[in-house]
């Protein structure tokens, strides 16, 4: 891919016409971001081609945030909190709601909240007069709704060559009529209503049936296909004919339930955008992830950024599997692949359409999309990849300079070698990468918490996994050096 390292520094005067536009949809309004990363939309405003005004005014997250990735005021449950756990990661916004709202009030105007879907706790926060800049949550609903995923497919004219044999039920019989129904012998039980992996069971005999039957129906029971689950992101937008332009991210490889990264079944560690497409299997999941977005503008006027999960197959074949209508945690990243076409990150046309603005420095759709087909097509691409907590017991971080650039040195050990909040940032040819959200020394994390998230920009053949469920020799070197800075929490 062209200008990993020099991402967006071609001097093309998108990023003013960008932030100008932005600047107009914002209206003086005070940008605020609410996500678990209190440093969400760094890699906007930090690195090679930064855009100040994706620098939120303030920033109301879990983890806490470092240098230089400050937004203008943070509120972070982990700094009250001083714990890191799975639990705290589903409940750290109502730990902080009334102090976030003290901060709220110091804001001279109304806000526009950044988030990742509507809600009324969002809206709330918000107060009179914000407004929460993201996809209606009944919408969203509907759209990611497993058991009505195949029927979305064929209202949008997905080819059927990228379906997968499904049938929907209220009940789940037994797996012989499941298999018969699907034609395979492994199955894949989805919860209807979660479009996360966490409402999955892949059924390969009657002793999974079980696990399978606790889900909430109804249900979606699909045909187990083999191979490699990749995402694309796409920003839809309004034209002016009352259409939509569509506008496709090189797709990643995704990789899940790697145990040695402390990821559980089918729970994701990681997101690659490293490795090539063959370009009929890029070009069949880019007309696909078209066709899904001009039926959701017909349906239900939605636009934005969405993505949508495939399966790549060992003979080069796309089938889809999910649809999620919003930006999600491998959006930061992979805004680095439009810095390298010289671009700024799709999230500022994002924010542009949820607020109502318009966005004419993306040029022609589809000669965007034809120019992602040939780059896809190549090596190289950022990554990142996620650490939890694998030990069954707590621990801490004994001695670390924080987030920032890391190398290994002989020893197998981390090396600090600079301040840093961008992916690119991380000289790929040196070895070296980032890590981002780190703990703060005296926060005590418990198993299944996240440590870190290593990320960077792979060149020629590196690549962080090597399979779907397997991690590259380098990954795993830089997992063990990560893991080595955290010592055993002895008493609590």
């Amino acid at each position: 891919m062209e200008g990993l390292h020099g991402a967006g520094r071609r001097e093309t005067g998108l990023e003013e016409a960008a932030q100008e536009e932005l600047t107009a949809a914002l209206a003086g309004r005070p940008l605020v971001c609410v996500e678990r990363f209190s440093t969400a939309l760094r890699t906007g405003y930090t690195g090679p081609a930064p855009v100040e005004v994706l620098r939120p005014a303030l920033s109301i997250g879990c983890y806490s945030a470092w240098d230089p990735a400050l937004p203008g005021m943070v509120v972070a449950a982990e700094e009250r909190t001083r714990t890191r756990s799975v639990a705290e990661r589903h409940a750290w916004l109502p730990r902080v709601r009334h102090e976030a709202a003290r901060y709220l009030l110091k804001l001279d105007r109304p806000p526009v909240v950044f988030t990742w879907y509507d809600n009324a706790r969002l809206r709330e926060l918000a107060g009179p007069g914000g407004v929460v800049a993201a996809i209606d949550a009944d919408v969203r609903a509907a759209i990611e709704a497993k058991h009505l995923l195949d029927d979305l497919l064929r209202a949008a004219g997905v080819p059927a060559v990228a379906r997968v044999p499904c049938v929907h039920v209220e009940r789940l019989p037994g797996l012989a009529e499941l298999r018969r129904a699907v034609g395979t012998e492994r199955v894949v039980v989805q919860a209807g209503r979660r479009a996360d992996r966490h409402g999955t069971v892949v059924v390969a005999g009657e002793d999974d049936m079980p696990r399978a039957a606790r889900l909430l129906g109804p249900y979606r029971v699909a045909a187990y296909v083999p191979g490699w689950p990749c995402t694309i992101a796409v920003l839809s937008v309004p034209d002016r004919d009352g259409g939509v332009r569509v506008y496709a991210d090189r797709p990643a490889h995704t990789s899940a339930g790697i145990a040695e990264l402390g990821a559980g079944p089918m729970r994701s560690t990681g997101d690659d955008w490293s490795r090539p497409w063959p370009t009929p299997a890029a070009a069949l999941l880019i007309e696909c992830a078209e066709r899904i977005a001009f039926w959701a503008w017909r349906r239900y006027g939605a636009a934005g950024l969405f993505s949508v999960e495939a399966i790549l197959t060992p003979g080069e074949r796309v089938h889809l599997t999910a649809i999620k209508w919003r930006h999600q945690e491998g959006t930061e990243v992979a805004s680095v692949n439009q810095q390298a076409a010289g671009l700024p990150p799709f999230v500022l046309a994002h924010l542009s359409v949820m607020l109502g603005g318009p966005v004419t420095w993306l040029g022609d759709a589809q000669e965007f999309n034809q120019r992602t087909l040939l780059r896809s097509a190549r090596p190289g691409g950022p990554f990142h990849v996620r650490v939890r907590l694998a030990r069954d017991t707590p621990v801490r971080v004994s001695a670390a300079h924080g987030p920032g650039v890391y190398r290994l040195d002989r020893s197998g050990s981390l090396r600090w070698v600079r301040r840093g909040a961008h992916p690119s940032q991380a000289r790929a040819s040196q070895g070296e990468f980032l890590l981002a959200n780190l703990p703060e020394p005296d926060v005590v994390c418990h198993p299944g918490a996240h440590l870190a998230t290593v990320e960077g920009v792979a060149e020629g053949g590196a690549h962080p996994f090597d399979g779907p469920d397997t991690a590259s020799l380098a990954t795993r070197r830089i997992v063990a050096a990560v893991e080595d800075l955290f010592d055993e929490v002895k008493e609590l």
